[in-house]
């Protein structure tokens, strides 16, 4: 059955920074931005800027679980948080989708499923904007979600995980061979 994803999981708006976030060398926050995110890679901590926010408005602190999905730009996904490694935010160009306390939904899976084709092209068919597109907020809490039972749920995850892997060594296989052909064309042209 298929229900909003306001059922399962509450949806809050990220850190309102004023303009680009405040880059603070020994800030005792990190700030998520869009260039810090990608969807087949999570978050690359170690490119995330620090900052101190200044706004009157409390953080909502990130936690493992929590969902960032990229509001606006060409390409709409989620990343699921597995672990965080210091007082983080999330900047406003994201929702932070907090799956609430319930033995319903993983919030792995929910990410997921927010990344296949059937919500993509929800979220697709519902952007808004002209010159960049974005999702509202209402737009993300009528997303249809499914939730199956929570082994099932684990078991797609199994897969999916095992899928990515896949790729990943299929993708550094490529790039080995890309190197290997490099240095042969380097080599012969040296002799040439």
């Amino acid at each position: 059955m298929l229900r909003e994803l306001k059922y399962f999981a509450e949806v809050r708006a990220g850190y309102p920074f004023r303009g680009s976030v405040p880059e603070v060398a020994d800030g005792a926050v990190m700030a998520v931005q869009m260039r810090d995110v990608s969807a087949s890679g999570g978050v690359a901590w170690d490119s995330v800027a620090r900052t101190n926010p200044e706004g009157r408005r409390q953080p909502d602190w990130l936690k493992a679980g929590d969902i960032l999905f990229l509001m606006r730009g060409a390409r709409n996904f989620a990343v699921c948080l597995e672990d965080v490694r210091a007082p983080a935010v999330c900047s406003q160009y994201f929702f932070l989708v907090r799956v609430r306390d319930s033995p319903l939904l993983l919030p792995e899976f929910l990410a997921w499923q927010i990344n296949q084709q059937p919500a993509q092209r929800y979220l697709g068919k519902n952007a808004e904007g002209t010159d960049q597109l974005s999702i509202r907020r209402g737009v993300l809490e009528a997303l249809p979600i499914s939730a199956p039972p929570i082994a099932q749920q684990r078991r797609l995850m199994s897969l999916a995980n095992a899928a990515r892997r896949e790729r990943e060594v299929l993708q550094n296989l490529i790039d080995n061979r890309e190197r290997q052909l490099q240095a042969l064309v380097l080599k012969l042209l040296k002799t040439s």
